[in-house]
């Protein structure tokens, strides 16, 4: 019995400086072969069931013998005897037993067998597996009692070190929701206090890297058919920030579609990111795409690339709490997204607004007024003689009607009555029409679903004032600012989205030099309130071209857009 508290002493030591589970049964697995001068040694754990094994730990076999032989057991043949009947086993030759089912092929030969179970309390919780005694012998009623002892300290310290495991898995759970709180916290913070969408952006990438431990947490939001990476964090290479990609293809349609989190594991996944994603710009072994939701309306996705501690694998541990942030970011970037767009269309009705009091008191004051004078002037020149007068009163009238004219023509730039009672086309034909008079040579093309009977129903009122005054202000800069002596004007339009281009061969400038006047910043906000995108190539001498993609949006579908902008849904 010495070797037997030999052996208990050893698994005693290994609990009082070791209570982590693996630990324990690694050295248990040693002690029971130490003590019984078994060539091989195996721990097999069962599963909540306790009807099979589910896993099964060895000593002895080198790994490439453990590579020949394949699975591991189940607990079949003799391995199940202990299962079904928990009591210690003894066998000279373990291949002669009525259940043995013989050995697979690369398999060690084996004959001599100890079995013994192992219960936490009254439990079954595994058997420890003893075969081939040194020099041939038989396993002797002492190797039995002393791993019999093992077995049942065993246990005790199995029952310890689970405990130890379970409270430590539950502290570490703990830290993990407080984390997640505090995450949370902080992005319900912000929107309490912040409605800048960068700013909450920024905040939500910087907080969902150092969640889950990423080397770079990346924010991409959809923008009509593309997708764009808005913010990011940690390691990122330049150009990454502002990038576009077709939406199609990508992992994130995946994770948008079925609003499930998607990993690169997965071979369709994998070949997404590299070929038509983000993995085009910056690589990685593994990531998390979870969707950003609210209220059933997707926004974007929330990337992680590879983890820093104990990675590049992500645990299910950090899926879950970056899920469960991604519900409050997605909150975030509704609400700052409906601010940003309701002050853009604040703005822009306030300018519509003070378009139609201009247009309404030029027309009831201004030019009332206009024509009243000239009635006077006629009616003085055909009742005075001298020549002179008339000369006088002829060239009065004739600058009063050019003023005339050209105050019409203002109240049209103002608020065009033809875009309310004809229609995009028709405005812009005008619009064209009176460019044309000031010098510049404009070719217009235009091919638009409700005006060639591809639709039952105009564009909402909205989209028809951005068509509208994109072309406007686009020629507007080419006559004023660029000295164009051409321009082209193309309009397109399919199911999914009207194409406006404007391109002139005026004196261009550099985007990125100066700051976008008036007119490309009106362009900017209502393509940006309509989920749009607006492109403008320039350069010094080249002319410029002014790009604009509008998603289609019909009348009949006013009421749908309103209730989506204000409630996200």
């Amino acid at each position: 019995m010495d070797r037997a508290a030999l052996g208990v002493l050893h698994v005693a030591r290994s609990v009082l400086e070791e209570l982590d589970l693996e630990v324990v049964l690694d050295r248990v697995l040693e002690a029971a072969k130490e003590l019984t001068g078994a060539r091989y040694a195996a721990l097999g754990v069962l599963d909540e069931r306790r009807t099979e094994l589910a896993r099964f730990k060895t000593i002895g076999i080198d790994d490439a013998t453990r590579g020949e032989i394949g699975d591991l057991p189940r607990g079949r043949g003799v391995l199940g005897e202990l299962i079904s009947s928990p009591e210690p086993l003894r066998l000279a030759d373990v291949g002669r037993h009525p259940r043995s089912w013989g050995f697979p092929a690369g398999h060690p030969p084996m004959r001599t067998f100890l079995g013994v179970p192992i219960l936490v309390g009254k439990t079954p919780y595994g058997n420890l597996y003893l075969t081939e005694k040194d020099g041939g012998e038989e396993f002797t009623d002492a190797d039995e009692q002393a791993v019999v002892l093992l077995a049942e300290f065993a246990g005790v310290a199995i029952d310890h070190a689970g405990r130890f495991t379970g409270a430590r898995e539950r502290t570490d759970e703990l830290e993990r929701m407080v984390t997640t709180l505090e995450a949370t916290n902080q992005i319900t913070q912000a929107v309490a206090g912040e409605t800048e969408i960068e700013t909450i952006l920024e905040l939500v990438a910087k907080r969902g890297r150092a969640l889950v431990s990423a080397r770079t947490l990346l924010v991409e939001l959809e923008r009509g058919d593309e997708l764009v990476v808005a913010t990011g964090a940690g390691e990122m290479p330049d150009g990454l920030i502002g990038a576009r990609m077709p939406l199609d293809e990508t992992v994130a349609s995946a994770a948008l579609r079925t609003r499930r989190t998607q990993h690169l594991d997965d071979e369709l996944n994998r070949s997404r990111f590299d070929q038509h994603g983000v993995g085009r710009f910056i690589a990685a072994d593994t990531a998390l795409v979870v969707p950003l939701v609210f209220r059933n309306r997707t926004y974007g996705v929330l990337l992680a690339l590879d983890r820093l501690e104990r990675g590049p694998g992500f645990t299910p541990d950090d899926e879950r709490l970056l899920e469960a942030f991604a519900a409050s970011a997605a909150t975030a970037v509704a609400t700052a997204t409906s601010v940003a767009a309701e002050h853009h269309r604040q703005r822009l009705a306030a300018a519509e607004d003070e378009r139609r009091r201009w247009a309404r008191e030029l027309h009831d004051e201004t030019l009332q007024n206009l024509a009243a004078l000239r009635i006077l002037l006629s009616s003085a020149r055909r009742s005075g003689p001298s020549e002179a007068l008339d000369r006088a009163l002829d060239d009065a009238v004739g600058r009063l009607e050019e003023e005339i004219t050209t105050l019409r023509g203002l109240i049209t730039d103002l608020r065009p009555a033809a875009l309310d009672e004809f229609g995009t086309l028709g405005a812009i034909e005008a619009l064209v029409e009176r460019v044309r008079r000031s010098g510049l040579d404009i070719d217009l093309h235009a091919d638009l679903a409700y005006e060639n009977g591809r639709a039952p129903t105009r564009h909402t009122a909205e989209l028809e004032a951005a068509i509208y005054r994109i072309v406007q202000e686009a020629l507007t800069n080419a006559t004023k600012h660029g000295g164009a002596k051409r321009a082209v004007v193309e309009i397109d339009e399919d199911d999914r989205s009207v194409r406006v281009v404007v391109r002139d061969d005026g004196s261009g400038f550099e985007p990125g030099s100066r700051t976008d006047g008036f007119g490309l910043l009106g362009m900017r906000e209502r393509v940006e309130l309509l989920d749009g995108r607006l492109d403008v190539e320039s350069a010094p001498g080249e002319g410029t071209t002014v790009t604009a993609v509008l998603p289609v949006q019909r009348r009949g579908d006013a009421a749908l857009h309103a209730v989506r902008r204000v409630g996200g849904e």
